[in-house]
């Protein structure tokens, strides 16, 4: 019976049809009051339904901190348990966010705050712009960006696993010597899992170039990668890092204190970038849902 009501449906709601509905319900030997009601339980379940995707747009919207585009809400959905849910297409949810007047963060351009020493060598470039490795700990990046604010300029320095995307160290200093990048890349290792002889690879900022901070990788076991003077591009997974915090957090944030900068940047990087934020460079799962599932492996493996 549905399927009678269905190709009628069809027919009615195409604008070249001449057919009117009484007819048609007679030529299939069905009631026309029949056909009403399955039309409009039809109507009603797809409000239902779109009232439901409506809603789990704007959860996920706000659980990416009002930062999240169409895809990435898209692809939270597209992890949900409930079919219905699950099975939403990126139009339908392009059309709710409109609607509902959400949108993402546009990216801004970053600026470069290390300054290169033209006098120092410095190591090969090991990675060569390839910001992928086969497993966690081989492959490591890093940068220094600053945050303003109302007391004065707060620095971070990061080291990023090239594997799972986390943020595997980071410091926070209110000047830029060498000491904050050591820094960081003492919190990366003493959080173990480096592969021996890992890279680090970094732009060729004076820091990053001095012996202090050579000494320190060596400590550790770790070799010295660095790009091209002036080339964004070699070291764009770090950067990519700082454009997202910059966009989702910074820019939209007055900082009164260093204090209060240095207690956000950290929730946001061991909270939401590591454990929520969906990137799509791991294909919209989390870095540390990706870390969990490479040791998983090694597991099951074992």
């Amino acid at each position: 019976m549905s399927e009678k009501y269905q190709l009628i449906a069809a027919e009615r709601a195409d604008p070249s049809s001449s057919y009117p509905v009484v007819k048609m319900c007679d030529w299939l030997e069905v009631s026309t009051s029949g056909f009403y009601d399955h039309l409009n339980a039809v109507e009603s379940d797809r409000d239902r339904r779109r009232a439901k995707v409506v809603s789990y747009v704007r959860a996920a919207f706000e659980a990416g901190r009002g930062a999240y585009g169409v895809r990435r809400v898209h692809a939270v959905l597209r992890r949900s348990q409930d079919r219905e849910v699950a099975s939403v297409s990126m139009k339908l949810v392009r059309a709710v966010m409109a609607e509902l007047g959400l949108a993402g963060c546009q990216p801004r351009a970053y600026k470069t705050t290390t300054e290169a020493d033209p006098t120092a060598a410095g190591p090969a470039d090991l990675v060569r712009r390839n910001f992928t490795a086969q497993r966690p700990g081989e492959k490591l990046v890093g940068d220094i960006t600053y945050i303003k604010t109302w007391e004065g300029w707060l620095y971070l320095a990061t080291v990023i696993d090239c594997h799972t995307r986390q943020v595997i160290g980071w410091s926070m200093a209110d000047h830029m010597r060498t000491s904050l990048i050591c820094d960081a890349i003492t919190m990366a290792a003493g959080r173990g899992g480096l592969q021996p002889a890992a890279i680090f690879h970094s732009d060729r900022g004076s820091q990053y170039t001095s012996d202090e901070f050579f000494v320190h990788l060596g400590a550790f076991g770790l070799r010295g990668s660095m790009g091209a003077v002036g080339q964004c591009w070699d070291n764009a997974l770090a950067e990519s890092f700082f454009s997202a915090l910059k966009n989702e957090l910074v820019y939209r944030t007055v900082f009164a204190t260093r204090a209060q900068a240095r207690r956000a940047v950290a929730e946001y990087i061991e909270v939401f970038y590591n454990r929520v934020r969906l990137h799509s460079g791991l294909d919209y799962k989390t870095p540390a849902e990706v870390a969990a599932a490479w040791q998983q492996n090694q597991t099951n493996a074992a």
